[in-house]
């Protein structure tokens, strides 16, 4: 062993284990074995995380190659794993995050038969693998086969009650709109093969290997990385998939929303951020979509019912947020809110089930109200997400999304107004659901309120725990006008991102803008929070939408709309090929073929009929035909 880090295959190993031991031993193990061993090797795998986390810190930064994965003529992929700062960081989001969730799992999923529940922590496990497998890769192919992973599990897991119909086509839904990204990705993974002869990190992104491509072939491979992306972080065109996964156990919409694949494709452009640094055009592209999908998914939210939808759709507009900083170049504000995102999002998604759980299934914010009263921890925790994500001063949300904004300033006042715009946005709808869910009286059946009740402990608990990251989370990256020296995350990142910021075109904003901005953006936000607050409080949103509402509560129809112009037409299309062309051309032509061989054998049969005098007429016949054609037609 040549360095200590050669052991960092322990962490995805492990919840492949638990995976197996638990799919395979789901109809011996208990319930609680399958909770332990399920918990236990994710937890296993942060204590790991952290010890290469700091390895890190202390200057160990190692790519560990194990054996050649593929090795054909001059391409040689081995399989490699590369911890850095970068990967660092998705290693504790992956397995802490995760494991709260594996815990809150072992409560909220206990009704299952412990069949299902075991094949429920299989699938959770797996998922945890394919996602570590994916930031872990020292190169595409090992990157692309957690892509691929993920993007099973997510079709396992939203898909997980399976009887119903609707969560099936939701997980159909998930994993087709996921492919067509998935192509995408492919396609520049063999352009590259293609151009420079491999797919290792280290090798391709350096000078002499990036001088080999031209401009147009760097924009036509980023372009093609970034609709990767669009598909596994839902972005315009391919987010539809996101909301609908909420199909899924509540648990499942939090690994999906916080801590593994929706921050895929920001992984994947911060970890070929020099490439996308040398291509300007796909930049300018990657912030019009990503505010583009902040703002529209943010109106959707406005009037949006159900509990889990509106904490859905903030998510595809906050991860709008991460692309436009992405697409500013401000890599580091990036992954700054990813981190800050996993806390909060994470923290909503488990107190809208906790409350779900408390209300025996209703996700429907209309028929709750008042449920601070009956939930301490669950309203406090909850209130403490709406603050962070929100952008609240102090909070973790409030640093990360200045630090996108800033970025935003930098590369255009107009995209950092809007920006702000739909910063405003969110602290709307999420005080609108907190004040609507938690606040005023409570307006479901009496059987619901007879049973209200606060959660147990397995759920409380990542509940504050959460809670408290959503606090403090943003103080690793204080930004310099406030506190010099203070941003720790950007000084660690710094390496990952040294040569890109050589490359992009300096803007600078000044401090006083700086705080100028910062300013404004808290000051609005506190005004929409208490008028949030003051409004749903008071008279919940509780009628019949109309107008522009029911645009927004229908979501812009955008489902309706490639339903007629995608989904439609390709059945139709696929109706005649199947219908028209396989069936009457197709089965037709090799049937004809069939029926003429059929038809001359029958005739030809006729041959054989036992008559010797017939056959020795065509003996004869046979003998004058050839005696003719050798006198009188050879020549």
């Amino acid at each position: 062993m040549n360095n200590v880090l050669d052991i960092v295959y322990w962490i995805p190993l492990l919840p492949l284990l638990g995976c197996i031991i638990n799919g395979l031993g789901r109809k011996s193990l208990s319930k609680g074995a399958i909770g332990v061993i399920g918990s236990g090797v994710i937890l296993a795998s942060f204590i790991l995380s952290l010890w290469a986390f700091f390895q890190v810190r202390a200057g160990n930064v190692h790519t560990a190659e194990y054996f050649p994965f593929i090795n054909v003529g001059n391409l040689k992929i081995p399989f490699a794993f590369q911890i850095d700062q970068l990967s660092a960081i998705w290693l504790l989001v992956i397995t802490g995050v995760g494991f709260l969730i594996h815990v809150y799992s072992t409560s909220y999923m206990h009704d299952e038969k412990a069949e299902h529940f075991g094949r429920y922590f299989a699938y959770l496990n797996l998922f945890v693998f394919s996602m570590l497998l994916l930031v872990m890769g020292a190169n595409f192919v090992i990157m692309f086969i957690g892509w691929e992973g993920v993007g099973l599990c997510s079709y396992l897991l939203i898909g997980f009650w399976f009887k119903k119909k609707e969560y099936s086509k939701a997980a159909n839904k998930a994993f087709i709109m996921n492919r067509i990204g998935d192509l995408a990705f492919l396609i520049a993974l063999f352009m590259l093969i293609n151009r420079l002869g491999t797919t290792t990190f280290s090798e391709i992104f350096t000078s002499a290997s990036l001088a080999k491509l031209s401009g147009g072939e760097i924009t036509a491979i980023t372009l093609l990385l970034f609709v990767g992306a669009t598909g596994k972080s839902a972005q315009i065109p391919l987010y539809t998939w996101l909301p609908d996964a909420m199909a899924g156990p509540t648990p499942v919409s939090a690994l999906i929303h916080a801590a593994t694949m929706v921050t895929a494709g920001i992984y994947m452009i911060a970890r070929a951020n020099l490439l996308f640094s040398m291509a300007p055009a796909t930049l300018n592209v990657i912030a019009i979509i990503g505010i583009a999908t902040a703002l529209l998914a943010a109106t959707i939210a406005l009037k949006q019912n159900d509990i889990k939808k509106v904490l859905a759709y903030s998510t595809v507009s906050q991860l709008g947020y991460m692309f436009l900083a992405l697409g500013s170049g401000a890599y580091v504000a990036a992954v700054f809110h990813v981190m800050t995102h996993a806390f909060f999002k994470a923290l909503l998604f488990l107190g809208s089930g906790s409350v779900i759980h408390a209300m025996g299934g209703e996700q429907d914010m209309r028929k709750m109200g008042g449920l601070s009263r009956y939930m301490k921890v669950t309203n406090i925790t909850f209130l403490l997400g709406c603050l962070a994500i929100a952008g609240i001063p102090g909070f973790s949300g409030f640093f990360s999304k200045d630090e996108i904004l800033a970025g935003a300033f930098a590369k255009s006042p107009v995209l950092y107004a809007l920006g702000l715009l739909g910063a405003l946005l969110t602290a709307f709808y999420m005080f609108r659901l907190y004040a609507t869910t938690f606040k005023g009286s409570f307006r479901g059946t009496q059987e619901q309120e007879h049973h209200l009740h606060e959660s147990p402990a397995a759920i409380t608990v990542p509940l504050i725990v959460l809670a408290i990251l959503s606090v403090v989370g943003g103080f690793v990256g204080v930004p310099e006008f406030m506190a010099h020296g203070a941003h720790t995350l950007s000084d660690f990142l710094q390496p990952i991102f040294k040569d890109s910021y050589a490359v992009l075109p300096a803007h600078e904003v000044s401090h006083n803008t700086e705080w100028t901005l910062a300013g404004l953006s808290s000051i609005l936000v506190i005004v929409v929070v208490v008028v949030a607050w003051s409004r749903f409080a008071k008279k919940p949103d509780l009628q019949p939408a109309t107008g522009l509402g029911k645009v927004l509560e229908n979501k812009w129809y955008v489902d309706e709309l490639y339903d007629a112009i995608i989904v439609r037409p390709l059945n139709a299309l696929g109706s005649f090929l199947g219908n028209v062309v396989d069936r009457k051309i197709v089965d037709g032509a090799v049937n004809g073929v069939g029926r003429l061989v059929s038809y001359g054998s029958r005739q030809l049969r006729w041959l054989q009929s036992g008559q010797t005098g017939s056959y020795i007429l065509m003996m004869v016949l046979g003998m004058v035909l050839i005696f003719i054609v050798q006198f009188f037609l050879r020549k």
